[in-house]
């Protein structure tokens, strides 16, 4: 199995075909992966994330936390786990002031992130439950808050439907997993006493 540096084209690829959310992140540093046979197989993408925030409660600044947004693969990769492993190794080799990685598992979609466990990653808890952030259905797409705003909208479901569809609704999701990745020894100190055990399926079918 072989990584490189993706190509915008492929992210695309990847994402709209290979990956439920059927959008195209802003990427910091994304992956193509490649089997053993020197298949194509998608790709995996960093992002710098929504929330500018996001490293505030562990001591560090934008840019030295990102995201791991999409593990977008068509399932021609001999390991999931390995691919994810292998970018975690060149994530941090092309951005040496990184220092942690955080990523999330939808409970919408079921997921209890079984790839980062796989990988070790830290489970920190569930977040955005009791209806999680609420997003706006809009000519029947699912889109975020932070999207609306930067198109210049009002986050207000009556002026959507006023000024862009009348048929707009208001969707709130069940909530996420999170997920943490340190990738130097000082930050996993910082992480390990916030690890939580892993969710299970048959925990994950008793909440559904």
């Amino acid at each position: 199995m072989r990584l490189a540096l993706a190509t915008y084209k492929a992210i695309k690829h990847s994402c709209l075909y290979f990956h439920y959310a059927k959008s195209i992140p802003c990427a910091l540093c994304s992956y193509s992966v490649f089997n053993d046979a020197g298949v194509w197989c998608g790709c995996i993408v960093f992002s710098l994330g929504a929330n500018q925030h996001q490293g505030k409660k562990f001591g560090l600044a934008q840019g030295q936390v990102c995201e791991l947004v999409r593990v977008a693969l068509n399932g021609k990769q001999e390991s999931t786990s390995k691919a994810l492993s292998i970018a975690l190794k060149l994530l941090k080799k092309n951005n040496p002031l990184l220092r942690l990685v955080v990523s999330y598992a939808a409970c919408d979609q079921e997921h209890i992130g079984t790839i980062y466990q796989a990988t070790n990653w830290i489970f920190e808890g569930e977040v955005e439950q009791n209806g999680g952030t609420p997003k706006f259905k809009v000519h029947g797409k699912v889109t975020h808050g932070r999207t609306i705003a930067q198109r210049g909208w009002k986050q207000s479901i009556d002026w959507i439907r006023e000024f862009k569809d009348p048929k707009a609704e208001l969707v709130y999701t069940k909530g996420k997993r999170k997920y943490l990745y340190p990738l130097d020894k000082a930050m996993l100190n910082v992480c390990k006493p916030l690890a939580q055990p892993y969710p299970k399926k048959q925990q994950h079918a008793a909440i559904a």
